[in-house]
């Protein structure tokens, strides 16, 4: 983690020009510092990402937009972090919030069977009310006193997730973060879509990234490198586990994840069953009875 970034929770931190950060004050293991809550512009805003239903970072949004307008209120995604506030800052400002669908849009066929069955468990801070006033295409244009944003779907941490390019940077979420990787569950994560959201990313030439939780990254080529290195990492751990013996998801956790915190496991968990339903996908695995998260995973018969 870049310990030189420190902003304080309420207080607006100018990033660059036409860029202001308010942090939201809700720090915790998934969240590092808390969520970053962006304004873009100078005379007209642009609000990304308004964060948690809470009072005080509602009050402090207030301060840093000082009555000026706002145009849009864009969602790169539809978890309890970062979505909630959205509807009592679109009721001050009018401004439309803008999202490319419900906590359910995007889904992959394979994870909206699995949520159907009821095999994926998952749902981990999903914003189960959260329904946009406008919805956002992949790569469509949105223009203003502030510029072109282009709004690039980027499915993987949940199906709805947004990436917001502008000028020479790119607004990530939780998709890209320099302080950890992406949780993946399913049926809300999906890591075939992950990993071909990171690829898709390397085709956008930004120079910095601003995620949805701790500090820019200042050299987002290698930070994509590293995301798709370290979920390949895992899948060749996950396969020589199942090398060994037939597992399920929770023997493969316990057998790579040796090192994790305690209150981390159930996340290292759910990040080893995306794995398991991405290999399966592609013919690696097999499961049994079913693909599921109690099911016993064993590699393919060639």
């Amino acid at each position: 983690m870049n310990t030189q970034f420190a902003p304080l929770a309420g207080q607006p931190l100018k990033l660059g020009d036409d860029v202001t950060l308010v942090l939201a004050p809700n720090p915790s293991p998934m969240t590092s510092l808390g969520t970053n809550t962006y304004l873009l512009g100078h005379q007209a805003l642009v609000v990304i990402d308004p964060g948690p239903a809470d009072p005080a970072h509602l009050q402090a949004l207030e301060r840093a937009i000082a009555g000026r307008p706002v145009s849009h209120i864009l969602l790169t995604h539809s978890h309890l972090d970062h979505s909630p506030l959205a509807a009592a800052l679109s009721a001050r400002t009018k401004a439309p919030v803008c999202a490319f669908g419900n906590s359910y849009a995007g889904r992959s066929k394979v994870m909206a069977e699995l949520a159907q069955d009821g095999l994926a468990g998952g749902g981990e801070g999903i914003d189960p009310r959260f329904e946009p006033d406008q919805l956002l295409k992949d790569r469509q244009v949105l223009s203003g006193d502030w510029g072109q944003i282009t709004a690039i779907h980027t499915p993987g941490h949940i199906g709805n997730h947004l990436c917001f390019a502008w000028r020479d940077v790119m607004f990530t979420g939780d998709h890209v973060m320099g302080w950890a990787s992406s949780l993946v569950s399913p049926p809300d994560g999906d890591l075939s879509d992950f990993m071909a959201s990171c690829i898709r990313l390397k085709e956008h030439a930004a120079h910095l990234y601003y995620p949805g939780h701790g500090a820019p990254i200042t050299d987002p080529a290698a930070r994509l490198e590293w995301l798709i290195t370290h979920r390949q990492s895992r899948e060749a751990q996950i396969l020589n586990a199942l090398a060994q013996r037939p597992q399920t998801p929770s023997d493969i956790t316990a057998l790579i994840y040796h090192d994790v915190a305690p209150g981390l496991i159930h996340a290292a968990e759910r990040n080893v069953f995306a794995h398991l339903v991405d290999l399966h996908q592609r013919g690696k695995v097999a499961a049994k009875p079913r693909l599921g998260t109690t099911a016993t995973f064993a590699l393919a018969q060639p």
